[in-house]
């Protein structure tokens, strides 16, 4: 039996936008591309709701680079609490501002104050379980390396290759930007999807699609049904926020046909 998968860019705190999504596509196994944290209102209950759907093996995370500047003042402060060392503790405070600056202010705001030395246990634990590049088969199966049949590599900002500026792979996947490709894929890979960049309509640049709509600020999150063997199924949900704020993206490639979904409380399009 072939599972549908769904795949979530850039939720940047909001819930609302994720449970319309789940309602959409209830019987769906979630692909979160990241970026689910800061800049919106409520980071914590969108944190909350993929954790829920992880535990229970309904949707796999992925990081994008706003969890990565979470990660690296925990990183060094749980480093510091064995060494005791204050190189590693200068390291902890430089991350922690890194995402403070970046967004993460608006986490710190929704709590009523946030310090490394009482980091919320569920931002850890989310931490903790983020991968990084996928691929998904026609069957619906989510794999770590590249499968021998057909597969759509998934992530974050790009395909996981080397760059000047990101020796390892894996980093490059979180950062990079579709103006520095054309990226090359794995043998056997159709596609690849991405968020980090935000376009004012879902678009396609060679065979890079890319889906961050700036849901947080527009209103508008676009999901993508995974298909293996041809473009993905995108519906664009309209809840809300300012949709004429998506005119200050970038365009490039090639439209990708959409359906659009008004959501309660939507301005008209």
């Amino acid at each position: 039996m072939t599972r549908q998968v769904l795949i979530i860019p850039d939720l940047h705190g909001r819930p609302d936008l994720l449970r319309a999504a789940l309602h959409q596509f209830p019987d769906a196994h979630y692909l979160g591309l990241g970026d689910a944290v800061d800049r919106g209102p409520r980071s914590m209950a969108v944190v909350g709701t993929l954790m829920d759907l992880h535990r229970a093996g309904r949707a796999t995370l992925l990081m994008g680079n706003h969890e990565r500047m979470m990660q690296e003042g925990v990183k060094y402060y749980r480093q510091y609490l064995g060494t005791h060392d204050l190189g590693d503790y200068r390291r902890a405070m430089e991350g922690f501002q890194w995402w403070m600056k970046a967004g993460g202010e608006t986490v710190r705001t929704e709590l009523g104050g946030l310090t490394l030395e009482k980091f919320p246990p569920l931002l850890e634990e989310y931490l903790g379980v983020l991968k990084r590049v996928v691929y998904v088969t026609a069957d619906g199966e989510i794999h770590d390396q590249p499968p021998t049949h057909p597969s759509v590599l998934v992530s974050h900002a790009a395909p996981p290759v080397r760059h000047p500026q990101h020796l390892n792979p894996l980093s490059a996947a979180l950062w990079l930007r579709p103006f520095e490709g054309p990226f090359p894929l794995p043998e056997g890979v159709t596609y690849s999807v991405h968020g980090h960049t935000p376009v004012p309509i879902p678009c396609r640049l060679g065979r890079h699609v890319y889906l961050d709509l700036g849901a947080y600020d527009t209103g508008r999150l676009a999901v993508a049904e995974v298909n293996v063997h041809g473009l993905p199924n995108v519906t664009v949900l309209c809840g809300r926020g300012d949709p004429s704020r998506g005119r200050r993206y970038a365009r490039f490639g090639e439209p990708v046909p959409v359906t659009p979904v008004d959501l309660p409380g939507a301005p008209s399009r």
